[in-house]
């Protein structure tokens, strides 16, 4: 069994005052099967007008607040204790008439049913890249399954491109992320999601925390994607570290849009400029 306290510490400073938009905070974990929420506490200063928890179209839950004096700086605070058991991410069977129905001559086309395909159609990114096509057939050519192939996907984004820390909030476009070899968890994330996509698979980037224990900070702010196999759901993969996703992995948010998945999304209405500074702290606890 794990346990993790995390802290999650967001501020945001504004050369003078200003007025916002309603927040949207998806710092709520979405609490997985095998997961356990044992405290949580959300502060934030100055005190909110209002603040109530809704669910978006894709079953996140959220804090939405509101503020209606002008501003100079908002805090957050975020304070959560999980409990995570241990479990085998390779513990499930893969639908084999979904892997015997891939058509396509080359790069192979998987096609979901038709009851599938309706609601994952915003989760599927069949545009095509020449660049990816050589490293994809690659790949496929050598594997013996779509698990096989998922896991040296994964694998090969891992070995080939170098995980780099970046603090901007933007997301590299794949062909860039590609060709430069290199990109922070959440740019290797949508470079698989849209190669998944090419092959017709659905996909949906994920944003949380992951537990590391061989880093000696042992924390981390961390993007990630899912790929949905009928037989399996929704399957965890990290290229960042190269594995499928464990119980170290706390999600805050799904979506299809990897902009959605911001902690905090919201804006100011104000001539300032605006300095933002965050912490993540994550320990494991007895």
């Amino acid at each position: 069994m794990l346990r993790l306290k995390i802290s999650h510490f967001t501020k945001y400073e504004y050369e003078k005052e200003v007025s916002l938009s309603p927040h949207n905070l998806f710092l709520i974990p979405q609490i997985q099967s095998h997961q356990r929420l044992i405290e949580s506490d959300l502060s934030i200063i100055p005190v909110p007008d209002g603040q109530t928890i809704r669910t978006d179209l894709f079953g996140n839950k959220y804090s939405q607040i509101w503020f209606s004096e002008f501003l100079d700086s908002l805090s957050i605070q975020n304070e959560i204790t999980i409990e995570s058991e241990e479990f085998n991410p390779f513990n499930f069977l893969i639908d084999p008439e979904f892997e015997s129905k891939t058509e396509g001559v080359g790069i192979p086309a998987f096609t979901y049913s038709e009851e599938e395909d309706t609601f994952l159609r915003p989760f599927i990114r069949k545009e095509d890249s020449p660049l990816y096509i050589n490293e994809v057939l690659d790949i496929y050519a050598n594997t013996q399954n779509l698990l096989d192939f998922l896991v040296k996907l994964t694998s090969r984004i891992y070995q080939g491109w170098t995980h780099v820390i970046r603090e901007e909030e933007n997301i590299w476009t794949p062909e860039f992320t590609f060709s430069k070899r290199e990109g922070s968890c959440r740019d290797l994330a949508n470079l698989q999601m849209h190669t998944l996509g090419m092959l017709g698979l659905a996909t949906r980037f994920v944003s949380g925390y992951a537990f590391n224990p061989k880093i000696e900070a042992g924390h981390e702010l961390h993007a990630w994607l899912e790929v949905y196999v009928p037989g399996a759901s929704w399957i965890g993969l990290d290229p960042s570290l190269g594995l499928l996703v464990g119980n170290n992995y706390v999600p805050l948010a799904f979506h299809a849009d990897p902009i959605k998945t911001l902690p905090v999304q919201g804006s100011f209405f104000g001539e300032a400029k605006s300095k933002l500074t965050t912490e993540v702290r994550i320990e494991e606890i007895s």
